[in-house]
Parts: structure tokens; sequence; C-alpha cells
């Protein structure tokens, strides 16, 4: 609903729709993250030993937990709490597809693209929280959790 939409409206008013927009934006964002976390898979139990391992299977793990880290988000959090756990997922997921990147190109660009995207529509919220914004919130954590999924299956090889 655009603020337009009833001119009459005390603005007082239209701020309680406002209030309801973390929840939804967060409970869409947790639903990712819940899919995020299942497609992640779990970074224990390697067969290779750990001194054998590229150090950007560390990363890797940090980017799991940061996305696992979207899960616990709830409407008390509202949207800077979404932000700040955007940007740890955000800084996390730019260090795994720089680090891999040299072997990984497609995979790495296309995470760091989606991140890009992401970061753009979140940032998007602050001037304008409608339902639109929060869709093309949840779709470009879509592509986030695609493009990381991807990217954690590319190395699975070296990292387990």
């Amino acid at each position: 609903m655009s603020m337009s939409a009833r001119p009459g409206m005390a603005r007082e008013h239209r701020g309680a729709a406002w209030a309801r927009i973390p929840f939804g934006l967060a409970a869409a964002v947790a639903v990712v993250a819940v899919v995020a976390v299942a497609a992640c898979g779990s970074s224990a139990g390697s067969a290779s030993s750990a001194s054998s391992r590229p150090a950007y299977c560390a990363d890797r793990t940090n980017l799991q937990k940061s996305v696992k880290g979207l899960t616990s988000l709830n409407a008390s959090a509202g949207i800077s709490g979404l932000q700040t756990q955007a940007d740890k997922v955000k800084t996390s997921a730019t260090r795994l597809a720089n680090a891999t990147k040299s072997d990984f190109p497609s995979q790495s660009n296309a995470l760091n693209s989606s991140i890009t995207a992401l970061d753009n529509s979140v940032g998007s919220l602050a001037s304008n929280p409608s339902a639109a914004n929060i869709g093309v919130v949840t779709k470009d954590a879509g592509n986030v959790v695609t493009a990381a999924r991807n990217l954690i299956n590319a190395t699975n090889a070296k990292c387990g």
C-alpha cells in the first residue's frame, strides 16, 4: 500500500503500517535462511585433514554461520536487525567469493552479483518499506542462497 492510497489517513496511523513491515520482512528472510541452512549443509566431519584444506574452507564455514543467524531474527529486530544480519551475510559471502574466485570464477562472480543486488534492495527498505520492496528483498535473498549453495557445492570436494 502506498502512503498516498489513503490521503485522509492520519500520519500516526500510517506509522502502524511500518510497524508491521519488519515482522513480515523478518519472517520472509527467516524462511529463506532456513532454506539456505538446509542447502549449505554441515561443514563438520570432513574426510580430509584440516591442514590439507584450502584456506577458503574457513570462509565457507563462516558464511554458513552467518546465514544461520538469519533464523534467529524476530519482529523486535526490525529493519535495523535485518540490515545488521544482512551485512554479516554480505561480509562472509564476499570473503568466500573473493577467496574462491580463481578456483571457481563463475560461482564466485554469481555470488558477488547476488550480494550486491541484495544489499541494494535491503538498503531501499529504509526509504520505502512497501510490500513490493519486501518481495524484492525476498527474491534477492533467494538468489544469494542459490549462488551461495552453488559455490558451496563447488567447494565440497576440497572442503568436505
